[in-house]
């Protein structure tokens, strides 16, 4: 998601890790608590180094494919695994700096963003005195796609802004992503090839982290759309420098052609990682609206009722996301964290 997962975790993830791990070296570290087991069973940790995100499966639901930053790399790399944490292996270039990978609808290529192109070494955001989290929404990145049996590395953009926060709908194989182009940070769609370009949104401010519904029909995304001349002013400041540092963010729902926009969370705090049910008619994502120093899993349905909470763990829970069949759940966790700040992907039955 840009991203903005490592300042993200950075700096509001860190206490709730070493909350956890404290929990965990007094003996009562769970991986799952009684008052998740509503929802969820059979938790499996599938990863155990570095700091892993953004776990999203196949369209049969043999693999998951994430980003995570482990030695050798400097920074997030994309990775594939097949549901059971087996057979890891890198598939991008191992260069730059990566995020928000997802699979096409055949299930033989990923695509991510990535700034390899501008050189071997992550870009790094600018050291500001702001007291809320920031993170880069770098120009070098751009859209490729990797064909996974012959390792191909098809370029799908090229922008001189920010193009990343990348999902396809498996139905109709469109795209649909974060852009900094005409001057502000909004959401376009366009073909599996790169074609076909259209913009979705207009309204001043962040745009992002967007799914398709699993019909093709509608979009969930998460936003911050500054109102105030003073909010407005530090949000186009801080783009001129590279990043975003929004003091909120909230879920909004729209149809794919970017009509009938409408905000479905009201809560405060940080709302993202939005993602629908198999059903296409609810939504999961993760909140620190109830605990600022701290993420939960939630369920909304798509018009805005129904909220309800499904994680009450110590440590941050982020980046759900559904197997196609609606059977599992995967989502990134700092539970059972070996060190601060690290996440690891987890996989679990779904009881509805």
């Amino acid at each position: 998601m840009s991203r903005f997962v490592v300042a993200l975790v950075a700096a509001l993830l860190g206490v709730a890790i070493e909350m956890s791990l404290l929990v965990r070296a007094q003996g009562q570290q769970t991986l799952l608590l009684a008052e998740e087991s509503k929802h969820l069973s059979q938790l499996r940790q599938l990863t155990f180094e570095g700091t892993n995100a953004e776990a999203y499966w196949s369209p049969d639901g043999k693999w998951l494919v994430f980003q995570s930053t482990r030695p050798p790399y400097k920074a997030d790399q994309i990775f594939i695994m097949r549901a059971d944490g087996s057979g890891v292996r890198v598939v991008s270039t191992g260069k730059g700096r990566c995020t928000c990978a997802y699979f096409t609808p055949d299930g033989k290529g990923v695509i991510f963003a990535t700034t390899h192109l501008a050189g071997p070494e992550p870009p790094q955001v600018p050291k500001l005195d702001i007291p809320r989290y920031v993170w880069g929404v770098f120009p070098s990145y751009e859209l490729y796609l990797r064909r996974l049996e012959t390792m191909e590395l098809i370029r799908l953009t090229d922008n001189e802004g920010y193009d990343a926060e990348a999902t396809i709908c498996w139905k109709t194989g469109r795209i649909v992503f974060t852009s900094y182009r005409n001057g502000d940070l909004d959401l376009y769609s366009m073909k599996l090839d790169g074609s076909d370009l259209r913009r979705l949104t207009k309204t001043i401010g962040y745009e992002g982290g967007a799914f398709y519904s699993p019909d093709g029909k509608r979009i969930v995304f998460r936003a911050y759309l500054p109102k105030t001349p003073d909010e407005i002013d530090e949000y186009k400041r801080l783009l001129q420098l590279g990043v975003i540092s929004p003091p909120t963010m909230e879920l909004f729902v729209m149809d794919a052609d970017g009509r009938n926009m409408k905000q479905i969370t009201k809560l405060g705090g940080i709302n993202f990682c939005p993602a629908w049910f198999p059903d296409g008619k609810r939504i999961i994502f993760s909140s620190n609206h109830h605990d600022p120093k701290n993420f939960d899993l939630f369920v909304i349905n798509a018009d805005g009722a129904g909220l309800k909470r499904i994680t009450y763990h110590p440590a941050p829970d982020l980046f759900p996301h559904f197997s196609p069949d609606g059977k599992w759940l995967v989502w990134c966790s700092g539970r059972n964290a070996e060190q601060p700040r690290q996440l690891n992907v987890f996989r679990a039955t779904w009881r509805d």
